[in-house]
């Protein structure tokens, strides 16, 4: 190796060390010397390794003409630093990181093809082909595949809520909730509905949507065995059999098994009738009454009495009449009873 040479692999590795230090390593690395320096003697350049000086600023001009992968790759990671902002204490995390902006993906998954830009990655991503779940709740036991799942978890222990909105103070536990939450004050919906083109803000509420074109109702009542598209609606049924009203009435106390139930029975005492008929102008406090009038316009008389065929208007009209019948049965064993008793005691 030639003097010249050795000097620039010296002027190379001072400038790495001088702009971006590697982290520390081993102790035997630590306790390393410092690189030789030189000493500049008259007529010809010398390496003393007693005196170990250099003056780079004679070598400056010189070597800075001198282009280096160092220096072309640093040009390179500063760039990206500076489009998305981000900084890092060592080179070999900055290169890491810019394998997110090259789409650099090395480390491939031989079960499913996927791949990933670092090897802590790919080891997390295994977990779900082998089942494992190393990171374990001490207050519940349950388990999860990376620990950032458990810290994210044990939230639900402690009710630490670090994530808060700037724009209203909602503080949420997840992230990802808050930034679902943020739509609610952009307007944002970018999950889109291939059939009917409604938009929504997160994609659960995307998910859950889909079932009214598919038709599948995925939760059902151990009780009676009715079928739900949606969990809030399974959660509603379920009092009908539990008899829980958690909804009240600030007014007069009266209680109701649903939101919608109380919010309808809040406009009794407010006065409100938001729905107006258009061929009368009757108006009233709730949608559903609205159209049960509508049905004397039309004359539709959707519920039938299975036993004389009458229909009506409103199911309430037909449990009335439905009565009758049970009140004509009721007649009829009466008199058979009355017929027994006089036969029994003649």
């Amino acid at each position: 190796m030639t003097e010249e040479e050795d000097l620039c692999i010296q002027q190379r590795n001072f400038r790495v060390e001088q702009e971006e230090p590697e982290p520390p390593q081993t102790k035997e690395e630590q306790e390393e010397p410092e690189p030789p320096q030189m000493k500049e003697e008259p007529g010809e350049l010398s390496i003393s390794q007693d005196e170990e000086q250099i003056d780079l600023k004679q070598e400056t001009d010189t070597l800075m003409e001198i282009p280096t992968y160092e220096e072309d790759e640093n040009k390179r990671l500063s760039s990206i630093r500076s489009e998305c902002g981000k900084s890092f204490c060592n080179t070999s995390l900055f290169r890491i990181h810019t394998r997110i902006h090259a789409k650099d993906k090395r480390f491939s998954c031989k079960e499913c093809s996927k791949s990933f830009n670092q090897i802590s990655n790919i080891k997390t991503h295994m977990r779900t082909h082998t089942g494992e779940k190393p990171f374990s709740c001490k207050e519940c036991n349950t388990s999860f595949r990376h620990a950032g799942s458990l810290k994210t978890h044990m939230r639900a222990h402690t009710g630490d809520k670090p994530f808060s909105c700037k724009e209203c103070k909602k503080s949420f536990s997840r992230i990802s909730n808050l930034n679902t939450h943020m739509r609610t004050h952009t307007g944002e919906k970018p999950f889109s509905c291939k059939e009917c083109a409604k938009s929504f803000s997160d994609g659960s509420g995307l998910k859950s949507h889909m079932r009214t074109h598919t038709g599948e109702k995925p939760f059902s009542c151990k009780e009676c065995k009715k079928s739900f598209s949606q969990i809030h609606h399974i959660k509603r049924h379920m009092r009908t059999h539990t008899g829980e009203k958690p909804f009240s009435c600030k007014e007069c106390e009266s209680s109701f098994s649903c939101r919608s139930s109380l919010k309808t029975h809040m406009k009794t005492h407010t006065g409100e009738k938001p729905f107006s008929c258009k061929e009368c102008e009757s108006s009233f406090s709730c949608r559903s009454s609205l159209k049960r009038h509508m049905r004397t316009h039309t004359g539709e008389k959707p519920f039938s009495c299975k036993d004389c065929k009458k229909s009506f208007s409103c199911i309430s009209n037909l449990k009335t009449h439905m009565r009758t019948h049970k009140g004509e049965k009721s007649i009829h064993l009466n008199l058979c009873l009355m017929i027994l008793d006089k036969e029994f005691y003649c």
